[in-house]
Order: structure tokens, then sequence, then C-alpha cells
């Protein structure tokens, strides 16, 4: 009964969420179920109830979206796009956002100025970001291609190759990001006990010592949660595809949520786009359920 009392005074303060959370996330995400069910093109009206349950008697097809694509050879290629482009940049990107952290943890002069300059990729937006590597990846007058040509090094086609199209994605992926999880490792390392490292220096422990016995172990709970965010994004990967490449050459950058896009608002199959979209959504649930087993065998939790 008193339960019963204290939700009845909480219930107010809880119903602002309560709406936002029906209208913006529960409802839509029945919708896309019963979508996904239909041939719907995306530019007919529909109102919430009648339209809906009308669009669903006339154009109404069951599993054969999800039928369609699962049997074709379009979603194997574009998962394994999306495949090669997580092999490419998760390691990478721990690395790159590792070694941020390590920068920014030192108590040198000046080191705010620093913070913020790595930080400034991450404010920009992905428009700007993405036509700057178009620049700097083009193969007639890009700056990278310009400096290996300083060391002897023919530079490749980048963008306009099939081979190294999604090498160079990843690039500017790797300094698009870098400085958001850098930040979260950073809080990772500021939260290590400074003793651990004063009692590995009195064992004669060097820097390769501290890391591997002492910072990577203390900064696997971080780690693993910038893992599950680099997957779930990588597999949301669109904008720098669309503006870089556009899914070229030769669909060698076509990933899910582009197929998605293209599929909903270029060829107008609204059903089928949403199809896809719920297969990855079973397939970013797997994978983050299978992190979150495996994740008991490398996570070190401080007693």
């Amino acid at each position: 009964m008193q339960k019963q009392k204290g939700f009845i005074k909480a219930l107010p303060f809880l119903l602002p969420s309560l709406i936002g959370f029906l209208l913006f996330i529960l409802i839509p995400i029945l919708i896309a179920v019963i979508i996904s069910q239909t041939s719907w093109n995306g530019l007919t009206n529909i109102s919430l109830f009648d339209g809906l349950i009308q669009m669903v008697r006339e154009e109404y097809v069951g599993i054969q979206n999800f039928t369609k694509i699962l049997s074709g050879d379009e979603f194997y290629r574009v998962l394994g796009n999306t495949s090669y482009f997580i092999v490419l940049y998760i390691p990478l990107i721990l690395v790159v956002s590792l070694g941020v952290a390590t920068i920014l943890n030192r108590s040198t002069k000046g080191i705010g100025a620093y913070r913020i300059m790595y930080y400034i990729p991450v404010l920009t937006s992905w428009v700007a970001g993405a036509l700057i590597w178009r620049w700097v990846l083009s193969p007639e007058y890009g700056a990278v291609n310009n400096i290996l040509a300083l060391i002897g090094i023919e530079g490749p086609g980048w963008l306009q190759d099939e081979h190294w199209a999604m090498p160079g994605v990843v690039l500017a992926s790797v300094w698009k990001d870098a400085g958001f999880y850098g930040l979260i490792l950073l809080g990772g390392l500021k939260n290590i006990n400074p003793s651990y490292y004063e009692a590995a220096e009195i064992d004669g422990a060097n820097g390769w010592h501290k890391l591997t016995r002492i910072t990577l172990p203390l900064l696997s709970p971080v780690t693993f949660f910038v893992i599950i965010i680099c997957l779930i994004f990588s597999f949301q990967l669109f904008p720098q595809v669309m503006i870089m490449t556009e899914g070229g050459p030769y669909g060698s950058t076509q990933v899910i949520v582009e197929r998605i896009y293209r599929y909903g608002f270029d060829y107008f199959k609204m059903g089928y786009a949403a199809a896809y979209s719920w297969l990855l959504f079973v397939i970013i649930f797997i994978f983050t359920i299978v992190q979150f087993k495996l994740q008991r065998k490398w996570v070190h939790y401080e007693s």
C-alpha cells in the first residue's frame, strides 16, 4: 500500500518522460515492426490508426521482405563491408585513443589547451570533416599522397580505389572519434590509484610492465565500454560513407545504414528499408550480448 502511494506521488514527475518514451520511442518501434511487413513505398499518407490499418490490409507481405534480404547476395556483401570497417577501425581507434588519453593525462603546462585541441574534430560536423578528408585523400592533389611522394612512395587512389576506399573512411573516422574516446579513457586513467605505479617503480618495473600489468587491466572496464560503443556506432556507419564515397567505388563501401537510406528515400521501398533496420537491430543486439559474455574473461573490476 505504501509503495502504491509512493508511485502515485511520483507519477506526475514521471509523466513527461513516460509520454516522451511512448510518443518518440515505443510507438515508432511498433510502427516500424508493422511497416517492415508491408510493401509501403513511403509516399502515400497514412494516419496513425485507420490509415495504418488500411495500408496493412492493402500492402501486407508478411516476412517476404526479410526472406528476400536474407536470400540475396547484397545483404552479406554489405555486412562484409561493415565487418571490414570494424576490423580496421576498432583496433586502430583503441590504440590512438589510448595514446591521446596518455598524453592528456600528463601534468604539463598548457595541457588544457591540448585537451581542447584534441576534442575539436569531435565537435566538427561530419559534412565538413568528410569534405576535408576527400581533399586530403585526393590522389591528384591530396596532402597524404603528397607526403608519401616526398619519401618516394606512390600513394594509392584512396576513395577512387575499391581496395583503399574503406581504409580511407577508417582514417577519417579515427580522426573524428579519437578525441571522444580518448576523453573517456582519460577518465579511466584518472581513476587509477597512483600508488600502484609507485610500487611498480620500487620493484623495478619498466614502462611496458606498467602498461600491461597495471594500466590495461585496471582500464579494462572503461575499455569494455568503449568497445561496446564503437561496435554500435560502427554498425551505424553512414555520414562519412555518404559524403566521401556514396557507397562506391563498385559498392566497396556500401554499408547497412547506407542501404537503409537508399531503399527508403531513393528507391521508395520503405517496407524493405524497415526490414533492413530490424536486421541491423538483431545484429547489434547479438554482438552486444556476446561482448557482455566475453567481458567476464578479460574485464577486471577493482574490489
